[in-house]
């Protein structure tokens, strides 16, 4: 499955939350370059990139090798939410009734 985020925080720091939020799940870092990680473990395998877009956007592609809505899928969009609140701590999530 792939899944994007977009962000105004800078790609490095998407990339540091990436490298703190993934080890948690018991994931390791099998390749790192300058605007990408790939990490793999019980769960299955994930290939993040980051680029810059649009002057102060950071454009976030993650892409996992599970099919569905599997528990790997669910966590890249834990990370997201850990990205948002990197970028804005005051924010709360609320629900949308």
């Amino acid at each position: 499955m792939r899944h994007f985020h977009r962000t105004h925080i800078s790609p490095a720091d998407a990339l540091a939350v990436a490298d703190e939020f993934f080890p948690t799940l018991g994931l390791t870092r099998a390749t790192a370059h300058a605007r990408a990680r790939t990490y793999t473990g019980n769960l299955g395998a994930l290939t993040l990139k980051v680029r810059p877009e649009g002057g102060h956007y950071t454009f976030i592609e993650v892409e996992t090798d599970q099919p569905g809505e599997s528990r790997l899928d669910r966590n890249v969009k834990r990370y997201f939410v850990k990205v948002h609140r990197t970028a804005d701590p005051s924010h709360r999530l609320q629900a949308a009734y």
